[in-house]
C-alpha cells in the first residue's frame, strides 16, 4: 500500500509530522510502503511555524498513492486556487482506496467536490465556514468517515484519525501496537478553561475525560 501526504507551503507542521508518524510506523510494520511528500507547489515548501520540508515528488507527475492524507495550514487556501492541484485530488479520489483531510485540508477537499454530499468535519474554528456549504452535512466530532473520505478536526485530531483508519484497514492490532510505540495516550489533563468554555470542542474533551 502506498500512503502519501500532500505537502504546500505554509502547511502545517502537526498536521502533517503527526500522521507521518504513525505511518512510518505502519511501514515498520512491513504493511505499507515508507511514506512520501507529494507537493502541490513547491518542492522545498516551509510550515506553517518554519519547518522546512523536502519533497519527494510533485503533483504534476500524476503518481496516485492508494492514500492520501491532506493536512492543513494557512497555505491551503492558495493550494486550492489552482485549478490543476483541484483536477488531480478528484482524480486520485477516483483512483484511491481513501483520502483522508486534516483540519483546514478541507479546503482543498472542498474546492475539489470530494465532500458533496459526505459527513465532514474540520478544525472547530472553521466549522461555521464549512456549514456555509449546505452540500456538505457537518459533523462536530474529532473525526468522521464517510465512504472513502475521511476527514478531522484540528492538528492534533489528525493523529486520532490516521489510528482509526489503519483500525479500520488493517485490524485494532495493528492500530494497538502502533499507538504503543508512538506511546500515544494523549493526557487527560485540561489546562485552564478555553477549551472548556468553548462549546465546539467542550464535548470532545468530555468524551477524553469520562
Amino acid at each position: 500500500m502506498k500512503i502519501y501526504f500532500a505537502i504546500f507551503d505554509k502547511v502545517e507542521e502537526l498536521d502533517l509530522v503527526g500522521s507521518w508518524e504513525l505511518i512510518g510506523l505502519l511501514a515498520e510494520m512491513k504493511l505499507c510502503e515508507p511514506p512520501k511528500l507529494i507537493s502541490l507547489n513547491s518542492m522545498n515548501p516551509s510550515g506553517e511555524h518554519g519547518m522546512r520540508f523536502n519533497a519527494d515528488i510533485h503533483f504534476t507527475e500524476n503518481i496516485f498513492p492508494d492514500v492520501l492524507i491532506v493536512p492543513g495550514g494557512s497555505g491551503a487556501r492558495l493550494a486550492m486556487e489552482d485549478s490543476d492541484v483541484i483536477q488531480y485530488l478528484q482524480e486520485t479520489s477516483s483512483q484511491s482506496h481513501s483520502i483522508l483531510s486534516i483540519c483546514t485540508g478541507m479546503y482543498l477537499m472542498q474546492r475539489a467536490g470530494l465532500f458533496t454530499n459526505k459527513k465532514a468535519t474540520t478544525h472547530w474554528a472553521f466549522l461555521d465556514e464549512l456549514k456555509q456549504d449546505t452540500s456538505v452535512e457537518v459533523i462536530e466530532e474529532r473525526y468522521i468517515k464517510d465512504g472513502n473520505i475521511w476527514s478531522s478536526a484540528g492538528v492534533s485530531a489528525g493523529m486520532d484519525m490516521t489510528l482509526a483508519f489503519v483500525a479500520d484497514y488493517f485490524d485494532e492490532a495493528v492500530a494497538s501496537e502502533i499507538q504503543l510505540n508512538a506511546e500515544y495516550f494523549p493526557s487527560p489533563k485540561i489546562y485552564g478553561d478555553a477549551a472548556v468554555s468553548n462549546s465546539k470542542v467542550s464535548k470532545y474533551i468530555k468524551k477524553a475525560v469520562e
